[in-house]
């Protein structure tokens, strides 16, 4: 292959990850609006997904802000936003971690670090601003918090599998029929 063909084949590769980017951001704000269970949602993996693929960083902390933005415009915004937000950032950073690691192992601990982290993050924030600064107060915080817990670990482990599975699969496919064409035209 030639300088030039690497070069256009890499620009084509770029824009191929924009435009599903592009597509992923569309349908995890579409999903946000779809009804749906409490914290079930697709913007924890798409954190995760968007950190272990982009390869700018600054666009890959984009995306869920982008996400959560323009859906928070209509379904409406809340003291906790900075928290939340800064949440899913911090997936994002566990996804630069997991890298383009296909080990379902690797990635379902990621899942669970992200809901996780969450959970603690955002309940710590409730708990501090709408609960009593009491041991009481913070048990019952975190304890009415478990059935959401439960559907963020649901959604995120749902979602990453989606994700990383249909994005390997993708490549895969992709793969393949670069080979054959390969092949073929020799």
């Amino acid at each position: 292959m030639s300088d030039r063909q690497s070069v256009v084949k890499s620009e084509s590769s770029q824009q191929v990850r924009l435009v599903a980017m592009c597509a992923l951001v569309l349908l995890a704000i579409l999903a946000r609006f779809i009804p749906h269970p409490p914290n079930f949602s697709p913007v924890g993996a798409v954190a995760l997904f968007s950190g272990a693929f982009l390869t700018q960083r600054w666009f890959a902390l984009l995306i869920p802000i982008a996400i959560l933005t323009i859906s928070d415009a209509f379904i409406g915004f809340h003291s906790l936003v900075p928290v939340v937000y800064g949440c899913f950032l911090i997936n994002v950073l566990i996804g630069r971690w997991v890298g383009g690691h296909s080990n379902p192992l690797v990635l379902a601990g990621a899942a669970l670090a992200g809901s996780i982290q969450f959970f603690l993050i955002t309940n710590l924030a409730n708990w501090w601003t709408y609960y009593p600064h009491t041991r009481e107060g913070f048990l019952e915080n975190y304890i009415l918090a478990i059935p959401y817990f439960q559907n963020s670990v649901m959604s995120d482990l749902l979602f990453t599998t989606v994700l990383f599975g249909g994005w390997h699969f993708a490549e895969s496919v992709v793969a393949g029929w670069n080979n054959s064409r390969q092949t073929t035209e020799v």
